[in-house]
Parts: C-alpha cells; structure tokens; sequence
C-alpha cells in the first residue's frame, strides 16, 4: 500500500491521478447546460448506501467511474449563470490551482516548524486585509473555517476585553436581520438567553441607530455591560449594510467594542466603484471577512481581523510540544498563538496565487459587476406587476415574492412560493434561495456569478411564474 503515498517514487503516479481527475472535473464542467440535474435524496441514497467502503476498487480510473455516478453526475455546480441561490461564487482558476498546491505539499499552519513560508504569506495577507480595512498599524488578524468561526472569536474578544466575571451581564448588541451565528456564538460563549439584543431595522433592512441608542442607554441604567454591537456588511437574506459610521460613534461612546460582520460585504474592500458603501469599518474593533464569498475563492477561505493584535491573547494556549512559551521571546511566528483551531489548511496559498495572478482589481471588477446585475435584477423585478421585490439592493441579493393577480389569500401566495421553488429545484433548471419576510414565505436570488446576465435572470423570473401559475391551477382545480 505504500505505493499510494505522494513522496519521490510516486511523483509520477501522482501526476498521472491528478490529471485524470482534473480532465474528468473539466470535461464535466464544460459539458454541464444546468446547475444541477433534479435528482432527489430518495433517488441518490440507494446508490451511495449500495457501496461497501471495506471492498476497495484499487484503480483511480474505476474510483473516478464510481464518483461520476455518486457525486459529480449530480453536484450542485455554482459555475452555472442560473445557480442563484446561495452565498456561493464561481471560484477562479488560480485560486484552485492554489488549492491543488496546498492539499499535495499538506502545510499546517499552526507552527512555523509545520509551514515557514506559508506562515509568512498568511501574514503577508492578512497585513494586506487589514491594510484595505483601514485598522491601522497596530492590526492584526488570522484565517479561519469561515465567517461563524470569525464571529465567534470575535465575540471571545469581545467578552474578554468586558472585563467582567459576571457573564449574565453582558449583552450584544445585533440587528433583527444579523447573522444567526450571532446568537449561536453568545451560546458557545455562556452567556445568558437575553444576552444578544435584536435591534429592529429600517425599510432599506439596515439597524436602525436610534433603536440602538436607545438599548445602550438602557443596558446602562440596568446596570448592564455592552460587551458589543455587532453590525452587518451585507446580511445573508437581503445583502443590506448596516450604517456604520453611526454605529462606531455609539460604540465608542458607550465603550463597546464593535465588531463589523463583513464576511459578504468584504468584496468591497476590492471594489473599484462601490467602496464608499462600506465607510466607517475602519473604526472596528474586528471584521469578518469571506474570500469564499466575494473573493471568488474555493472554500474556505475566511479570516478574522482586530484593530489591536494584543487582544487575540485571549485565544492564546501554549503546549510544550507545540508552542511553547520561549518561542514568543525568540521571536518565532506560530499561527496558533492566535487561532481557535490547532490544524490547519494553508488556505491563504488560494488568495495569495489569486491576488499575484489577477490583482486586486481584478476581484473588485468581478464583484462590481455583480452589484450591476443585481441593480438590473431590481430594476426588472420592480417593473414586474407578478412580483413584490423587497429592497433596492446594497450588494447583489434580491428578495422578492411573486403574486398571482387573481389571489389575495397570504397563506396560498406562500404555498404557491414555496412550490415554485421545490419545482425548480426539481427540474434542475435553475436554484434559488428563499427567506421570511414579515411572516410570509418569499425568494431570493443570490447573484455572485459574473458570467449570469439580466436575460437568466427575466428567464428564471418565467419559470417561476410558471410554476407558481401552475400550483394556483391545480390548486383550484381540487378546491372545485
């Protein structure tokens, strides 16, 4: 069996399975006309549940031949201009040759001693990042799993630097419309149910800071302690951004410390047009930031950024084996004085090789040009009678509802929603995402795919119609 192992009699071997991999993904990448083929759990269980892992095939040919019919036959493929749904990108080429690089040379980058180099581009990296953000010289940050992880060592941080033994008194402060790691990270950490705050929104879905005002001031009177406000760069439902030149004045007027949720908006810190919208996430406490959302990279590709390295001290465990302390005085960089996790992927490697391949331009021209898709979006939506649309977009995420012209009833408009996207779904044509909005059951395209145009977009609007059209008949056909 040691013939499977990549080391200097196996280079050849190597190369031979990768590239037979690779020219099966690519083949199967050019040759897909939609974003998934409709198969259902009933249909694809049997045949994963059939293979028996203890009876090896021993050829990557017939390995490849299997995974074709369990997993590459029937992905999700996010490439597609009609995958809508989620926040997931189309990645670039040089960010997946970065992953190539990283699985085969297999760095750790907790501790120089497993990694050098690449713990000297990750920090390269994330001087970059916090460079963009505006945090200052003293600034500092690390990769993470992805933007629940960032948020909750931020949120560690944050009840660290409180300052108080008393859990139960701190309280976070997040819009009605935040992430819901938010509250999952206020649980992680053992604070109390009331804890996270829900600050209502504005029509435009942004916190609004008069409500904030209000709680801070009222956190204080009880005899409380703002631990801290969260606020959002680009919410998953409707991509809003939080005012927060606003919010970073209430925060330092209380002593919050303010983190700022940037895991989608961060495409911004690239844009070549819109990086205005996010003003004000320079006087953060920390930041979140997803490259696997607006930076078109692989997942994960994540990273938490403070405005004073001193204070990712409280993620900071030392170990004899690993870390000890007299590394710190001879001055050598362990990555894993500042991270939650001990293991871990090289994942900077896939900006680093997108960044000297495109630039940062480059991002920013992709990510602008799926702001204008969603301007576009809105605009057809709006001039739409068979639709409700619910904002003007911030970032590129839509959320709109259809309604049939000849149904008032709110529950059966839900219905007819809520089947217009399963039947979509089934038929392979195109995916979307769908959300609540006071109550009702509404949909939402997530557009992060440049290669999408205005014409998917009228297109997957008439499937829907369609589908929704079609439940409401037969719907009233069994009622009559």
């Amino acid at each position: 069996m040691r013939s499977h192992l990549l080391n200097d009699t196996t280079a050849e071997q190597y190369r031979r399975s990768v590239t037979e991999g690779v020219e099966r993904v690519a083949a199967k990448i050019a040759a897909t006309d939609r974003p998934f083929t409709g198969v259902s759990v009933d249909a694809l269980a049997p045949r994963i549940d059939e293979i028996d892992l203890d009876q090896p095939l021993h050829d990557t040919t017939a390995v490849l031949d299997e995974l074709e019919e369990v997993y590459l036959r029937d992905a999700i493929y996010f490439h597609h201009p009609r995958y809508l749904a989620h926040l997931n990108c189309p990645v670039v080429i040089p960010a997946v040759l970065g992953e190539a690089v990283l699985s085969a040379v297999n760095s750790s980058l907790d501790t120089w001693d497993q990694s050098a180099g690449g713990t000297l581009i990750e920090r390269k990296l994330i001087d970059w990042t916090t460079a963009r953000i505006g945090l200052g010289e003293n600034a500092d940050g690390v990769f993470t799993s992805g933007g629940t992880q960032s948020n909750l060592q931020a949120l560690l941080l944050a009840r660290e630097e409180a300052k108080t033994e008393d859990l139960a008194k701190l309280r976070v402060f997040a819009s009605e419309v935040s992430h819901f790691s938010v509250k999952k990270s206020a649980k992680l950490l053992g604070l109390g149910q009331d804890a996270v705050v829900s600050i209502p929104v504005d029509h435009d879905k942004r916190m609004q800071t008069v409500a904030l005002a209000r709680e801070l001031e009222r956190c204080a009177q009880d005899g409380l302690v703002p631990m801290a406000v969260v606020a959002t760069a680009g919410t998953t439902d409707f991509g809003s951004i939080d005012p927060l030149p606003e919010i970073a004045e209430l925060a330092a007027q209380y002593g919050t410390w303010m983190h700022v949720d940037a895991a989608y908006g961060c495409g911004l810190l690239a844009s070549l047009k819109h990086r205005d919208r996010i003003a004000g996430i320079e006087r953060a406490d920390s930041v979140t930031v997803d490259y696997h959302k607006s930076f078109f990279q692989p997942v994960s590709s994540s990273a938490v950024l403070v405005r004073d390295a001193a204070t990712l001290r409280h993620a900071t465990y030392h170990a004899e084996y690993l870390n000890p302390r007299r590394m710190v005085q001879e001055r050598i960089p362990n990555q894993v004085d500042k991270s939650l996790q001990t293991t871990r992927r090289f994942d900077a490697l896939k900006l680093w090789m997108t960044l000297r391949t495109m630039g940062a331009d480059g991002i920013g021209q992709l990510f602008d040009e799926v702001c204008e898709l969603a301007r576009e979006g809105w605009r057809l939506l709006a001039a739409d009678p068979r639709f409700d649309v619910v904002v003007e977009p911030s970032l590129s995420t839509l959320v709109f509802r259809y309604i049939p012209a000849n149904v008032t009833d709110p529950a059966e408009i839900d219905r007819a929603n809520l089947y217009a996207r399963k039947a979509l779904f089934a038929s392979g044509d195109a995916i979307v995402a769908g959300t609540k909005v006071g109550g009702r059951h509404y949909l939402k395209f997530t557009l992060l795919n440049p290669e999408t145009q205005a014409s998917d977009i009228a297109a997957v609007l008439d499937l829907i119609a369609g589908h929704a059209e079609q439940y409401l008949g037969e719907s009233l056909d069994r009622a009559s």
